[in-house]
């Protein structure tokens, strides 16, 4: 077989094997452009890498450094590499490895291992712990006062033991609201890498949230509007967006007005620039008290309130926007929340269209 034939033969063979491979790969030539990318590689990174350099493909120092190394040197080498794509950023160990063949440089076959779960399992651990303590030493300690305080001073006062019971099915209620919430989060952090491929109407989604939850707001004399006249195809999960729906109409009619009314709207962005392309934007708003401007921006951290005291009354686990922002991170969507003090609040998602 000539030398030739032996170079294409093997040339095709790593590019089989590339495919073949679950992980992203890719395979670089000998002058440092992309040769081959499997499936996997295109997905994270995109079709255009494909022939280009791979300094304008990877970028990052920390990993320029051992693929030069196995392009000048032969040596093989491992790296880190973060790869941001919106909201979600996900870590990959990187193992370099040069294909020495007939010339005077390998090629350069480099294989991305997702190593971001175990990076954020330590830190998310933590921050459960510290979180949950927090949020229900107060109602257990309050529980614990007032079942003290029936087995003693009212074990023969009906009126204070029906008002303490009260008061504490209403504690337990919100307890499991806020183990609920914490479920919730930690299924959606399992998908957050795994994003929705079914085809689903944006507007039916909102429709649905309205009808079921109009009753509950006409009895805080709360009017829901829809303005949606056209179907809204988004790449997604319905629960999960309709769980968005509810969480932010929720919102709305807990703290706008009273009387007053919750706008819910969807319309289409023929390019929306940082998701470059065409998108379809809900926007829930109310016309309530409005949020100063030091609090907007963490109003997604989880358990963040403005205003504790009256969060709790209303039975909030301060949960409900982080798991808005978790599911629109998951759909590659955008969060964006508008308030002015005394002309209310405005919360808009952004998603892809489908």
């Amino acid at each position: 077989m000539r030398t030739a034939d032996r170079s294409d033969a093997a040339t095709d063979l790593a590019g089989q094997i590339v495919d073949a491979l679950i992980e992203p790969v890719l395979l670089l030539d000998p002058n440092g452009r992309v040769q081959r990318a499997n499936a996997a590689a295109h997905e994270w990174f995109g079709t255009w890498i494909d022939r280009q350099s791979y300094v304008s493909v990877l970028r990052q120092p920390g990993l320029l450094a051992p693929v030069e190394d196995a392009f000048f040197r032969g040596t093989p080498g491992h790296a880190r590499f973060s790869h941001s794509s919106g909201a979600v950023e996900t870590l990959f160990d990187v193992t370099v490895t040069p294909l020495r063949g007939g010339g005077a440089r390998p090629r350069v076959l480099l294989v991305f291992r997702d190593v971001s779960g175990r990076h954020d399992e330590e830190s998310m651990r933590r921050d459960f712990v510290a979180n949950v303590s927090h949020e229900l030493k107060t109602p257990l300690t309050a529980m614990r006062g007032f079942i003290e305080t029936l087995m003693g001073p009212a074990r023969g006062d009906p009126v204070a033991q029906e008002r303490f019971l009260a008061t504490m099915a209403q504690e337990v209620a919100r307890m499991s609201r806020l183990v609920s919430d914490l479920l919730t989060l930690s299924r959606l952090e399992g998908l957050a890498r795994r994003r929705p491929t079914e085809v689903i109407d944006l507007r039916s989604v909102l429709a649905e949230a309205v009808e079921m939850l109009g009753a509950g707001a006409e009895v805080e004399d709360v009017t829901l509007v829809l303005e949606a006249d056209t179907p809204a195809p988004v790449r997604g999960d319905r629960d999960q967006l309709m769980q968005v729906a509810s969480n932010l109409i929720e919102n709305a009619v807990k703290y706008g007005a009273r009387p007053g009314g919750v706008r819910i709207s969807v319309h289409r962005l023929a390019r929306e620039p940082v998701l470059r392309g065409p998108a379809w934007v809900l926007e829930v708003s109310d016309d309530g008290p409005g949020v100063p401007p030091e609090h907007v921006p963490r109003l997604t951290e989880r358990f963040y309130r403005v205003d504790t005291g009256r969060s709790r009354a209303q039975g909030g686990t301060g949960l409900g926007l982080s798991i808005v922002k978790h599911i629109v991170n998951r759909h590659r969507g955008r969060l964006k929340i508008e308030s002015t003090p005394g002309q209310g609040t405005t919360v808009s998602v952004t998603l892809p269209e489908g």
